[in-house]
């Protein structure tokens, strides 16, 4: 039986296999894991995957797993000063200097990041709390960004990080600098962006409000890039004073589909309507599949709702996984109908209380085989 591998953008996963007589998700082939370039020119972001690589998981705040040409281990935190040296550097004509700041949780990502430019400069921050345990932060040399493009790299991983991250977000654009960018990979409150019932708090609708009031710098209102964002309706949650820009992991993974040996034969399936909706027209020229939940007595069961997954290599395609249980009922059920190969993308692995437990080996549902 095949190995199964979970092509995600977080985190990474132990190759999980799935007992017969079904057949597993064979997460998408690579040599040493999944890698990503990631440069940050401006106001914008730009991902490249470089490599794969497969390892044990991964603190999924780090969205996108930024690495540069050489392993993993050799970017040490010798990088920081390098890259800050070469930061220093003048950069090219018409490419802007970009002070970079980091949170905790996205240190390493940012030196990644900033290796792969000579126009970023690292710039940390005193992550400190007083003795009641309320943030005390301090931001050093803060005159030394006066005129400055600046971004900030952070990770709302849980709510109690993000009041402290909110409120360097807030002090960065009164430092009279020349424009703000705030990196936000993954937008947590994005699945909570509608009321099913009197009562009910639309609370992607609070955070994008909270975004929305970053005090305006010099250059103008605070540019917010974010990464395949749940529905795409929240868009219109942000108000006037805040520039969200979308940006997605789907064109990476149509480039490393057109790799494959067998890129002629790869159908794509959508685990709902949902998914078909938000992705479907940056896939089009895949024949496609789609899956439906349905109620049968007490249970909702997953059902081929259109499209015919028999003789092909199906990829299931979504914009995130929590528990892994749609993925691994979609797996099922292509594979009754015929599917040769399965494998599954999604950009955002966030697997709350260690539910991507689900996909190591030897738990009793998964195999290694």
């Amino acid at each position: 039986m095949a190995a199964t591998r979970l092509l995600s953008s977080r985190p990474s996963l132990q190759s999980p296999k799935l007992s017969r007589p079904t057949r597993p998700i064979d997460f998408l082939p690579r040599s040493s894991g999944l890698k990503f370039s990631k440069k940050i020119v401006s106001h914008g972001i730009r991902c490249d995957i470089t490599s794969f690589e497969f390892d044990k998981p991964r603190n999924w705040t780090d969205p996108l797993h930024v690495i540069g040409n050489s392993s993993p281990s050799s970017h040490s935190s010798s990088s920081v000063p390098m890259a800050a040296a070469a930061a220093r550097d003048p950069p090219a004509r018409g490419v802007k200097k970009v002070c970079l700041f980091y949170c905790a949780e996205t240190k390493a990502l940012a030196e990644r990041v900033a290796a792969e430019s000579d126009a970023i400069e690292l710039r940390g921050i005193n992550w400190r709390t007083f003795d009641d345990g309320f943030p005390n932060l301090f931001i050093p040399n803060a005159q030394g960004i006066r005129g400055q493009h600046v971004a900030f790299l952070a990770s709302f991983s849980s709510p109690g990080v993000i009041f402290e991250q909110l409120s360097v977000v807030y002090a960065l654009p009164k430092l009279f600098i020349s424009s703000f960018t705030l990196v936000l990979p993954f937008f947590p409150t994005g699945t909570s962006e509608r009321m099913e019932d009197e009562g009910d708090v639309a609370t992607a609708f609070t955070l994008a409000r909270i975004l929305s009031n970053i005090p305006i710098s010099r250059g103008g209102p605070t540019s917010l890039v974010t990464f395949d964002i749940h529905a795409l309706q929240e868009r219109f949650y942000f108000g006037d004073n805040i520039l969200p820009c979308f940006e997605s992991g789907i064109p990476l993974l149509k480039n490393r589909l057109q790799e494959l040996p067998d890129s002629d034969n790869i159908a794509i399936a959508f685990p709902d309507d949902g998914a078909w909706k938000r992705f479907h027209k940056q896939l089009h020229h895949f024949p496609m599949i789609v899956c439906a939940k349905v109620r049968e007595g007490d249970k909702r069961i997953v059902r081929i709702k259109e499209g015919d997954p028999a003789g092909r290599h199906v990829v299931i395609v979504d914009d995130l996984v929590q528990s892994g249980g749609t993925l691994v009922e979609c797996q099922r059920v292509l594979a009754a109908h015929g599917a040769t190969k399965i494998s599954a993308y999604v950009t955002h692995g966030i697997f709350p209380n260690k539910s991507w437990k689900r996909f190591e080996h030897d738990n009793g549902d998964i195999e290694m085989g």
